[in-house]
């Protein structure tokens, strides 16, 4: 078609004509570009796999993800101090630096009824790694009251080398003498006839875990103690220390001799559940207090 042709169409076909024509144009355009993008290299993933490339500490992260590959947690302290792993709680074995896993395995063990008896015992504990026993195996301190019975008899049957210059011999009480049982110490204890130095620090350990004797009987929970030493003895019962049983933590209920684990439990239960400790009569529904086991600990309690 001549262009001078083009003017004996009308005017409505004129218009036609044009916008199909702008329509080619335009898609000849975009098809164009397109064609040009595809050839170039995409600048976004080609910064992506240099990134790759580069070694960690020559990488430089955008602002937005600095925080990504340049944050570091604080180092947990890691301190060092006596420890019985029998009593324990959970924020001192974190102290000591044993990870949270560790610790719940030493709970799951002591709430099965598992004792460490010495030293060893706890290198056996699940996870824990040589060097990290051989860290602690200095601070470890076990109870004598968990100690195995063997070692306590050898103690107390240990032979002292004979030494003329340094013999003592303690001053027993004569028949008419007496002893304050809940204020004496390991020297007065060792005057009571039939009461050594194993007996004496026996007597005392168990008066502190105790908090003090309210009867004389009690002395009968020591093992092989001898008791025609009680009549040298007399009671100061006004000096009992008392436990608050709505105030103490599982862990500190039990280390009572008269509390064990699960009694523990099932105070702060009770606590949780339907409020303060009244009396000892409110643990009278419990399963694991039978009235034998609340008499025992009624001079003790408190609220």
């Amino acid at each position: 078609m001549k262009f001078k042709e083009f003017f004996y169409f009308s005017k409505s076909d004129r218009a036609a004509l044009l916008v199909l024509l702008a329509v080619g144009i335009l898609a000849f355009l975009l098809i164009y570009g397109i064609g040009r993008l595809n050839d170039k290299t995409d600048p976004v993933s080609t910064d992506s796999q240099n990134l790759r490339k580069m070694p960690v500490s020559s990488r430089k992260p955008t602002r937005s993800r600095e925080a990504q590959y340049y944050y570091a947690a604080p180092e947990r302290k890691e301190e060092r101090f006596s420890f019985d792993p029998n009593t324990a709680d959970s924020t001192q074995l974190l102290r000591l630096g044993l990870q949270p896993w560790q610790v719940r395995a030493i709970y799951h063990y002591r709430a099965k009824g598992g004792i460490f008896r010495k030293k060893t015992d706890f290198a056996r504990l699940y996870g824990l790694t040589v060097k990290q026993y051989r860290e602690l195996e200095p601070y470890i301190k076990i109870s004598s009251d968990y100690l195995p019975a063997a070692e306590v008899y050898a103690e107390k049957n240990k032979k002292v080398p004979f030494h003329r210059d340094s013999i003592r011999f303690h001053e027993k009480f004569g028949p008419t003498e007496r002893i304050l049982l809940n204020r004496a110490d390991t020297s007065q204890l060792k005057k009571v006839p039939g009461i050594g130095s194993y007996f004496a620090r026996q007597v005392v350990n168990y008066r502190n875990r105790l908090g003090g004797f309210y009867s004389l009987d009690q002395l009968a929970e020591i093992d092989d103690f001898p008791m025609e030493s009680v009549k040298y003895m007399i009671l100061d019962a006004e000096s009992i220390r008392k436990i608050n049983l709505n105030k103490l933590t599982l862990n500190q209920l039990k280390r009572h001799p008269y509390i064990n684990f699960y009694q523990a439990r099932e105070i702060c239960d009770y606590r949780r559940l339907k409020g303060p400790l009244r009396s000892l009569d409110d643990l009278r529904l419990l399963k694991d207090f039978p009235r034998e086991a609340i008499e025992r600990l009624r001079p003790y309690a408190e609220f």
